[in-house]
């Protein structure tokens, strides 16, 4: 592996230790170890099953940044973006190093944050776990072979999920910590076996750094359709991004996290990270293809110990259960992981009050207002102590991953959708026919055929009327499917309850914007809901 072994090492970072070091090693070499180590199992078709232990998801109130020369005027201070002190930064780093000399071996990957060659940064990742850098390795950009020895990382990433800190003397909230300090370009991850930590760790610093060069840092998936058409697909977990993306008859470039620049939207990432619980072959037949694959990492999904047979059906671990796989294993992917500027932008929301409609078209202006508002619903297992769908606004549909304020990403946005006459839906994968606990969720095959439908330009020629809260147009009729569902009001038994449930979405959306108004000019301020009477 010495060709893999870059000239500029870990003491040249200042980082000293006398664990045996593996560094850059392969997928089939990090799943021995992983099993050699006992750090997980082979499944009946190959992939490796792991545990995480008791963080299943993200531990969202566990994230700080240190306030610090670069951080102090350019970060957006709130729950998002916790400061800090840099002294207390320092004493977790200076524990972090002690820590990490206690290890007989590491594990290092030198990678890409980000497809495009112009605007990649270079991450080295320092792993305690050997099924932590097969994660990570497959989830970021792989460099090639001989970009390896001449490697120098701009950022490093230290994972140590063994490592326990100290509230008191770290300025952090439990044992459990991942702290940015975008000065010294260290991020530390400890407390927390859960993977996904280091992928949105990554995610973060790109959408830090990339407004500044005027690229548009997106939480979406996105894809090329036969005609050379890129869409995106905005949203939170658990709404439908990489379902929805991995369409056998649109090219792929990526489930989770994008830039837009000038001249392509480019995959930030290398592999896809998806929703496993309840993942079925009729459904869903490219992603379920993935649990059949070695190389394939599979997150707190249960199998059975003798046959390793794998039960997606069962929650008993976490309902967040989660495949990492390298892009390529879904058959029509992008080669460069990138694609040509998009021509649709689709924003998806799970309604836990099922008061939206399936599809609606947007307006440029109220197109930044839902971007910038992110409403969903937290689905069950995405963070800890979310136990069942709760409607939320998370802005710019990832405000956990947005270190600056919302109206950078909102401009952004606003921008390229006028330069690029971009058309935007609003699409709800959420519930229909009443509200979470008495609806049920939006069948996906009509989610699909809307898609289509607006994804090729024939949705454009419908008769469209004008939702009497919301203000956007929805379709009043689609070719091959119900009419019913394209007006929620008509989906509930009870029509007052939906009135009534509808006015209250409105006056959260109203209460949520206000922190926006006065960054925003009076087009978008004009473009948000309005309760009126019933239709």
């Amino acid at each position: 592996m010495s060709e893999r072994t870059p000239a500029h090492k870990l003491n040249d970072q200042g980082i000293d230790t006398r664990a045996t070091i593996h560094w850059n090693l392969t997928t089939a070499p990090l799943v021995e170890q992983a099993v050699a180590r006992g750090e997980g199992q082979l499944a009946k078709d190959g992939p490796l099953v792991v545990r995480t232990g008791k963080h299943t998801g993200r531990s969202a109130q566990d994230r700080f940044v240190v306030r610090n020369s670069v951080s102090e005027g350019a970060v957006w201070w709130g729950k998002s973006n916790r400061p800090m002190d840099a002294d207390a930064f320092d004493r977790l780093y200076a524990d972090f190093l002690a820590h990490l000399g206690t290890k007989d071996t590491l594990f290092v990957a030198d990678l890409f944050g980000g497809s495009q060659p112009e605007n990649q940064v270079r991450v080295r990742v320092i792993n305690e776990f050997a099924w932590h850098n097969l994660f990570i390795r497959t989830l970021l950009v792989r460099p090639e072979a001989d970009q390896l020895p001449n490697f120098v990382p701009e950022y490093t990433i230290i994972d140590l999920p063994s490592f326990k800190a100290d509230p008191e003397k770290h300025g952090c909230r439990s044992e459990t910590v991942i702290a940015v300090n975008l000065e010294k370009k260290l991020i530390l991850i400890g407390g927390t076996a859960y993977a996904g930590e280091m992928k949105k760790s990554v995610f973060g610093l790109l959408n830090f750094l990339l407004p500044e060069k005027g690229i548009m840092p997106m939480h979406c998936s996105a894809n090329i359709g036969p005609d050379g058409d890129t869409a995106i697909f905005f949203g939170l977990s658990g709404t439908g991004k990489t379902t929805l993306s991995a369409d056998p008859n649109r090219t792929l470039i990526g489930d989770d996290e994008h830039g837009w620049s000038d001249t392509a939207v480019f995959n930030f990432e290398g592999g896809c990270y998806a929703k496993m619980i309840r993942l079925s072959a009729e459904a869903e037949p490219e992603i379920y293809a993935t649990t059949k694959r070695f190389g394939t990492v599979l997150e707190n999904v249960v199998m059975d110990p003798v046959t390793r047979e794998l039960d997606l059906d069962d929650n008993s671990y976490a309902e967040n259960s989660r495949g990492a796989y390298p892009i390529d294993y879904i058959p029509n992917s992008s080669e460069r992981n990138m694609g040509p500027l998009p021509k649709n932008i689709v924003m998806l929301t799970a309604d836990a009050f099922g008061v939206l409609p399936p599809i609606a078209r947007l307006t440029p202006d109220q197109a930044m207002y839902h971007f910038l508002s992110g409403y969903t619903a937290k689905v069950a297992g995405t963070e800890i102590g979310v136990t069942e769908p709760e409607a939320t606004f998370s802005t710019c549909f990832g405000a956990p991953f947005m270190p600056r304020h919302p109206s950078v990403y909102g401009n952004l946005l606003k921008d390229r959708i006028a330069k690029g006459g971009v058309t935007c839906w609003l699409v709800n994968t959420g519930w229909t026919g009443g509200k979470y606990g008495v609806g049920k969720r939006m069948p996906i095959k009509a989610t699909r055929a809307l898609l289509n439908a607006a994804l090729d330009g024939s949705l454009n020629k419908a008769e469209f009327r004008k939702d009497p809260n919301f203000g956007f147009e929805v379709p009043v009729s689609v070719p091959g499917l119900e009419s019913a569902i394209l007006d929620p009001r008509s989906t509930w038994a009870d029509k007052d309850d939906y009135d009534r449930t509808a006015a209250k979405l409105v006056d959260l959306f109203v209460e949520n914007f206000a922190e926006f108004a006065e960054h925003v000019d009076e087009g978008v301020r004009q473009s948000g809901p309005r309760v009126t009477a019933a239709a």
